[in-house]
């Protein structure tokens, strides 16, 4: 019989972080459960922390290095090699590249896992630059980039983003956030829902805005329809009622509190009404029980960030928490003060704004990647700095990224791909090389990111769960195998040859273990934290609830907030454009599941079991005007493409609203994730305009997209594909790479 020991993990799936026991047997994970002594997730755990054992176990997973070679069929197939060949592989495919096209012809893609991996964290990044290309793109742009820019233009650092005091707030107000299904994004909170029946308990109230009845919105006190898109208009109309009401209790060091005031003269509560379908009266109680409640924090994620004004609505979020006097207040929205300050260590760079543009569109670069939705422009538009190869990191952009079908094609199209993954997905199956990494269970692991989000001061160091295998990699393995190889193959010296306090800031020496990385930041952070001290205390270390830093903390020239940043107020010209809503329009919105990790982890039985979640969610009036039976297969189209669906009648849409479920549509020629491939849905992104973009920013638009909806079969529909759900091609004329 095999011993049994338990272990004490992390589950790093997403931003919550929660800890964890394992109990391993005979080389194996045999049962999950929620750590109850950690300080920060305190015994909290989601379906896909308990599931990460069928990751580990999955045969679809790749262990070794593959290569695409031509099958039997005329197909292509994949063919196991060694490590040292495939480095080889991929360092000559991408020097060649650069060595024909120059540097900007190599494009790096990088997917959301990366920045839940420490070794993806200290030694991606160098070697992304070690490529020397302006076209990196990543999950960021998809989702995140109004939360960057906003907080680099406001507060000086990309990533001095106050979170929520959630475990001390009397009034949430949440808008486009779905913290149930997430345990928070951009704000690590595991275990939402425990800490909001303690909200309730001290007497604090949640209100939701949001254009579906999520999760959250179901256990909310209030929830409020709004029109996607039209967020901007209800946030700006709150912030006016505290600046035209005497309301404003702003701290003194701001600058640009006349100039906000003039800029948000027009957004009155009627005109949100009319734009949003909030009532006036509502947006002006909201706006005066921030004020007036004393511990209350406003709270924007996905559904304001990805829409075509996410900037200026993050933007107003922002300033109502400053102007209300919430900023920087217990109870309101704070600064974390985590053990290992990447801001102030420079890890992390404090971001930057249209220092280069995209060669096809113009669209400007935001702390040093371009916006993701023109990367198929790139690939696809002949001429001086084409890409001609990819390098894509733990991502899958043909699912996550507006215009799927059309980045498939280019990718196929491309001279030279390699990817960093453990799955063949809709994207590396383009690639000529795979490289796959440990995984999460087989890596030690400590988050530099989400301690700088989490709503509690905590630090935790997690030894790897099950030993490395003998004939694997990790990441940063990966990583500095495949800088070095390029150094030799282009002639360029590896970059390492600094003193080691630069070292640790710059990620230039590669051979310095993530590990030994974190040990030497935690031992120079003034803590009297170490690796050694993390281990003796393997479930964390409560470092407090957070706690005032301002104005110490701004990285602004002058230690001010920036309250009207010119970029931010010039885009209230575009703002005063915005389409009204047209009778019988539909407008299509995305929608995520506690069990989906966004489009992996769909081969998962634990997780897909139930319910099928794949889906069009659409309001039974909408249904019934057009004529369509619940159940039955409709045809949605939009600007960008169409596919073919079953819908669901459901009243947790408002009216004239739809919602497609992100991370669908594996079935696609050449996928080789079998069980994934059987699964129904479609790609919300085969909808998704990449036309479409946050103005400031270049967020991809993945809320408020127009489309249309008729049942199969019916006159205006054309019969492709089954039932289950089909890509079923893009529009005459949206081929050009320009638009």
């Amino acid at each position: 019989m095999a011993h049994e020991v338990t272990r004490t993990g992390v589950c790093n799936l997403c931003e919550a972080i929660c800890g964890l026991r394992l109990t391993v047997e005979g080389g194996r994970v045999t049962s999950v459960r929620g750590n109850p002594d950690d300080p920060l997730s305190r015994g909290h755990l989601c379906p896909k922390g308990v599931a990460l054992p069928d990751l580990q176990d999955d045969p679809d997973r790749l262990r070794r290095p593959v290569r695409r070679v031509p099958g039997a069929d005329g197909g292509a197939q994949w063919q196991e090699i060694g490590w040292d060949e495939a480095f080889d592989l991929v360092a000559d495919g991408l020097a060649r590249t650069i060595e024909r096209h120059g540097q900007d012809a190599v494009a790096v893609y990088l997917g959301n896992p990366n920045v839940h991996s420490l070794g993806s964290m200290t030694h991606l990044p160098p070697m992304v630059k070690s490529l020397r290309t302006r076209n990196v793109f990543s999950a960021s742009s998809v989702d995140q980039l109004p939360h960057h820019l906003v907080a680099h233009l406001m507060y000086g650092h990309q990533f001095l983003i106050p979170v929520p005091d959630v475990d001390r707030t009397d009034l949430l107000v949440v808008v486009g956030g779905n913290p149930m299904a997430s345990n928070g994004s951009l704000m690590t909170v595991p275990d939402f829902p425990g800490r909001i029946r303690e909200l309730r308990a001290r007497g604090g109230r949640m209100v939701v805005l949001d254009p579906r009845r999520s999760e959250t919105a179901k256990v909310a006190d209030e929830h409020h329809f709004v029109r996607p898109g039209s967020d901007a208009f209800v946030l700006l109309a709150m912030l006016r009622t505290i600046l035209v009401e005497g309301l404003a209790r702003p701290p003194a060091y701001v600058e640009g509190l006349d100039a906000l005031t003039a800029a948000v003269a027009p957004y009155t509560p009627e005109r949100a009404e009319g734009a949003s379908g909030v009532p006036a009266d509502v947006v002006r109680r909201l706006a005066r029980e921030v004020t007036e409640t004393g511990r209350a924090a406003v709270y924007g994620r996905l559904g304001v960030s990805t829409q075509a004004f996410g900037s200026v609505a993050q933007w107003a979020i922002q300033c109502i928490n400053v102007v209300a006097g919430n900023l920087d207040h217990e109870g309101g929205t704070l600064l974390t003060s985590p053990a290992i300050d990447a801001l102030g260590r420079g890890l992390v760079g404090p971001g930057h704004h249209g220092r280069w543009h995209s060669r096809v569109r113009g669209l400007p670069e935001v702390s040093g990647e371009l916006p993701v939705s023109t990367l198929a422009d790139e690939m696809l538009t002949p001429g001086a700095g084409q890409v001609r190869a990819a390098l894509t990191v733990a991502g899958n952009p043909v699912l996550s990224t507006p215009g799927g079908t059309r980045l498939s094609e280019a990718l196929a199209d491309l001279d030279f791909m390699a990817a960093v993954d453990i799955y063949v997905n809709e994207t590396t199956r383009h690639a000529d090389v795979i490289l796959p990494p440990t995984s999460p269970l087989e890596r030690d692991h400590y988050d530099l990111i989400f301690h700088l989000l989490a709503v509690r001061n905590t630090a935790r160091f997690t030894p790897a769960v099950l030993p490395k295998p003998a004939d694997a990699r990790d990441d940063w393995e990966i990583y500095a195998a495949l800088a070095r190889r390029l150094a030799r193959r282009l002639g360029r010296r590896p970059g390492d040859r600094l003193p080691w306090r630069k070292r640790l800031a710059t990620g230039a020496r590669m051979r310095l273990s993530p590990t030994r990385t974190i040990d030497l930041l935690l031992r120079t952070s003034g803590t009297g934290l170490s690796v050694r001290r993390l281990r003796r205390a393997p479930d964390g270390v409560d470092l407090g609830p957070l706690r005032p830093q301002l104005p110490g903390r701004l990285r602004t020239p002058d230690r001010h907030i920036q309250l009207a940043p010119d970029l931010l107020v010039a885009e209230l010209a575009r703002l005063e454009q915005a389409a009204a809503p047209r009778p019988g329009e539909l407008l299509l919105i995305g929608r995520r599941h506690q069990r989906d990790n966004n489009s992996w982890m769909h081969n998962t039985e634990r997780l897909t079991k139930g319910r099928p979640r794949h889906h069009l969610l659409m309001h039974p009036d909408d249904l019934a005007e057009r004529g369509i039976e619940d159940g039955t297969t409709v045809r949605v189209t939009s600007r960008a493409g169409a596919v073919e669906v079953e819908v669901r009648a459901g009243g947790d849409v408002m009216p004239g609203v739809v919602s497609l479920p992100h991370g669908y549509g594996h079935r696609r020629d050449g996928v080789l994730l079998a069980r994934a491939s059987q699964l129904p849905g479609v790609s919300v992104n085969d909808l998704t305009d990449p036309s479409m973009v946050d103005g400031a920013s270049g967020n991809a638009v993945l809320n408020g997209v127009p489309v249309t909806v008729v049942p199969v079969g019916g006159p205006d529909s054309t019969t492709t594909g089954s039932a289950g759900g089909a890509v079923v091609g893009s529009p005459a004329g949206h081929t050009s790479a320009s638009t």
